[in-house]
């Protein structure tokens, strides 16, 4: 004690957190606790609504997901749920984004059968920036969002190609939200011990410097151009690039540029 986590429906709000407290400072003021609250942190998830309301077995509208189960598979299944909304919101229960689940983890399974000797310097660099991504939401339980960012990196993948070291990275970050999936392919790649004893990965935050970085341009306000430059670029080699950008000429008709803004690494907007 104090518990590290609870997690909760809002319904045990009464019950289970008003008297957990109660007890909790009841025992404190009589000196048998130096801690104020029971719990340090707390997540309140969303309910499952299905036709706008609660999803309940009292009330009989609930979703029986052996059929889906039967025809996708359990980590389909998990991977849909959740990917559809951040868990501390509610979800109107829509079965139609289960296909697309199922069509993501059988493009990551195929990527065994195109694996190089040697991974390109890119899409190391794309690995370590998921790697940070996804750690970063696991531990705030945005599963959504590091689910998004493993779909990234797949894409990434048929871009750039994989090595082992690469698809193997890929692997483990999928066993907390497809862990039957990831553990079959972790043993199709010839490792003996299960993926839960394996090392979560790390990434190095030298790997997760911008080498270049897209500008956004506009006249007066409104976007025009897109250019990339090195991520070290200086003012002056930037407006230069600008000024150069065929794409802007029609919009600036050898008019004087009032004001010339630069919002670093992001955009420039030439006033006109």
């Amino acid at each position: 004690m104090p518990v590290d986590q609870y997690i909760g429906g809002i319904e045990h709000a009464i019950l289970h957190l008003l008297y957990s407290r109660f007890f909790n400072k009841f025992f404190k003021d009589l000196g048998m606790l130096d801690f104020d609250e029971p719990f340090s942190r707390l997540l309140t998830q969303g309910m499952v609504l299905k036709d706008g309301a609660v999803m309940s077995k009292s009330r009989g509208n609930i979703v029986d997901p052996d059929s889906i189960i039967e025809k996708y598979g359990a980590d389909t299944l998990r991977l849909f749920i959740l990917f559809a909304a951040p868990p501390e919101t509610e979800l109107e229960w829509d079965d139609r984004g289960i296909e697309g689940a199922f069509k993501f983890l059988n493009r990551a399974w195929r990527i065994q059968d195109n694996l190089k000797e040697k991974a390109d310097h890119a899409i190391i660099k794309v690995m370590h920036r998921t790697v940070q991504k996804v750690t970063e939401d696991i531990e705030t339980f945005k599963f959504n969002t590091a689910i998004a960012s493993l779909m990234e990196f797949v894409n990434a993948i048929y871009q750039l190609g994989a090595d082992k070291e690469v698809f193997f990275k890929l692997v483990i970050m999928l066993a907390p939200f497809v862990p039957h999936f990831s553990e079959e392919l972790w043993q199709i790649m010839g490792n003996k011990d299960g993926i839960a004893k394996t090392a979560w990965p790390k990434y190095d935050s030298q790997m997760l410097i911008e080498d270049t970085v897209t500008i956004v341009i506009q006249v007066n306000g409104k976007l025009r151009s897109k250019i990339d430059v090195p991520a070290d670029i200086s003012q002056d080699k930037l407006k230069e690039l600008v000024l150069a950008d065929e794409k802007l000429k029609p919009w600036l008709k050898n008019q004087p540029i009032k004001n010339f803004i630069i919002v670093p690494r992001k955009l420039v907007n030439l006033v006109v």
